[in-house]
This record gives structure tokens, sequence and C-alpha cells, in this order.
């Protein structure tokens, strides 16, 4: 990921001013990450060692997002509507 997108993606979700490691930055940049890494795989089908490092994301993801959810819904909600993140 290069580094301008990265610091576009913390400016875009942070929640304070020096904030770059809370669940809501962890879990854009994961997304973007894995969004990466899914058009990757599209071209590379046995590519299955990037397909392990992608579940493991998800799952952190999940978990990040669990989180959020039991600590504060309405920001755990924004972030899914922004993110485009289950229907």
């Amino acid at each position: 990921m290069e580094k301008e997108l990265k610091n576009q993606i913390i400016n875009d979700y942070k929640t304070s001013e020096n904030d770059t490691g809370s669940a809501e930055v962890q879990v854009a940049l994961l997304t973007q990450r894995i969004n990466h890494l899914n058009e990757h795989l599209k071209v590379n089908k046995n590519d299955n060692h990037s397909r392990r490092g992608l579940m493991k994301m998800v799952g952190r993801r999940k978990g990040l997002l669990d989180y959020l959810k039991s600590k504060d819904i309405e920001a755990y909600r924004a972030l899914i509507a922004k993110l485009g993140l289950r229907k």
C-alpha cells in the first residue's frame, strides 16, 4: 500500500487529531488490504499462501468489528455503512 493512500485512509477515519490506531482506522486499512488481495487472487487462483493471509486479515477485521460493535454501536454502524460492508 502506498504511503499517500495509507495517510489518506487514516485521515478519513481517524477519531482525533493524533489517531492512527483506533479500531475504525485499523478496520479501514484492513479493508483496503483485503480488497487489494482479492483482486490479486482473481488473477492468481492457485496462490494459496496469499489466500491464507487473506483469511487471517478477514478474521482480524471481524474481531475488530465485533469489538467496536460491543463498545460503540453507532460508530460501528457508521463505519460499515461508509466502507460498504455487510448488507
